[in-house]
């Protein structure tokens, strides 16, 4: 039989313990083992269970969950999820716990809506299911390191990206993202001249904390994308968390729209929206890079773009915290380039 995924939930609220809890026992591949009402009662749990993943509360008695956080990852690595507000003040502390080496996290408030809880309950199982796997995955390769490795190099590993007149780029990315861009983003070489549009999968408000963070670590201007505005080159623009961001002709001039169509989607910001606007104005100048992330948004806009004889480059399996929209580019034959985190903003900046 297999072992189930052990999770530690630590939150000072009962209702959010029994909640979460119920959430996830509720898949049979997932067992709750131990809960905690403040971040010091949590840290020593995991420092004594050693669970697969944990999910933390940031606001909590006697020890928050960001010096929680802190403590866990020195002296006890493991995979977290933040339990966040969606408050501009929930936000910040959010993006600092994800600096901090939380893998994700999920809205606190939504868990109270009863209308929502099946959305958020598949959600968080999710989540834990595909992070604990690739936690588990990089764990193995790491033993391995110097035998065999178990991941096979794509054929379009340690390739470079060609030459090219690229205009612009549009960059995909989910799970994973905040910590990741982090290593990509700040990278970028000071005279970067041409713009970059990154879709991460987030909602309100997260958005505009994690620009202004890049921003203050970056050579590049980072900014949370703003309706109407022009489109200059060197700049990163990151779309609104709840909204979509496209790319319109104005008058001569690349404008930006941000935008609730389509409502329909799975995702708000979506990928393959944000990608088939560009690839409008830029065509297959357009330089598509897909990162880590669950699902396969992003894959249609880059099937697009390779159609004009565009070019894309995809995180490898080893370096994503979940490979999912990475994957569906290279099961699809969609990558020209697959290569780690570390090495992404090196071969951008070799070409632009």
């Amino acid at each position: 039989m297999k072992e189930k995924i052990k999770a530690v939930v630590i939150d000072d609220s009962a209702f959010m313990r029994k909640a979460i809890s119920i959430m996830l026992e509720d898949d049979n591949e997932i067992e709750v083992v131990a809960t905690a009402k403040n971040g010091q009662e949590g840290y020593d749990l995991v420092k004594r269970i050693k669970p697969d993943i944990v999910t933390l509360d940031i606001e909590m008695p006697i020890m928050d969950g960001l010096t929680a956080l802190e403590k866990i990852m020195k002296d006890c690595p493991t995979s977290v999820l933040m339990i966040s507000s969606l408050t501009t003040e929930g936000a910040e502390s959010t993006i600092k716990a994800l600096e901090l080496g939380a893998v994700d996290f999920i809205p606190k408030e939504l868990s109270y809506v009863n209308v929502n809880i099946i959305n958020i309950k598949d959600d968080l199982i999710n989540k834990v299911k595909a992070i604990v796997r690739q936690r588990a995955l990089r764990r193995r390769l790491h033993v391995q390191a110097g035998k065999r490795p178990e991941i096979v190099p794509h054929k379009f590993s340690n390739r470079k990206l060609p030459n090219f007149p690229y205009r612009a780029i549009g960059l995909g990315i989910s799970t994973g993202g905040p910590m990741s861009l982090q290593q990509v983003v700040p990278k970028f070489k000071a005279d970067l001249k041409i713009p970059v549009f990154i879709v991460q999968h987030m909602p309100p408000k997260f958005t505009k904390s994690l620009a202004d963070r890049l921003d203050n670590i970056s050579k590049v201007k980072v900014k949370e994308a703003e309706d109407g505005e022009i489109v200059t080159g060197g700049t990163v623009y990151i779309a609104p968390g709840g909204l979509h961001m496209i790319l319109q002709k104005v008058n001569g001039s690349v404008k930006i729209k941000i935008t609730n169509q389509p409502e329909d989607l799975l995702h708000k910001p979506s990928v393959d929206t944000m990608l088939n606007s560009t690839i409008d104005i830029y065509g297959k100048y357009l330089l598509g890079i897909i990162m880590t992330g669950m699902g396969k948004d992003g894959t249609l806009g880059i099937k697009k773009l390779k159609e004009l004889g565009g070019y894309c480059l995809a995180q490898d399996e080893a370096s994503c915290v979940v490979y999912g929209m990475p994957k569906s580019i290279v099961d699809n034959e969609l990558a020209d380039v697959v290569a780690p985190l570390e090495k992404i903003s090196d071969l951008i900046n070799e070409v632009v």
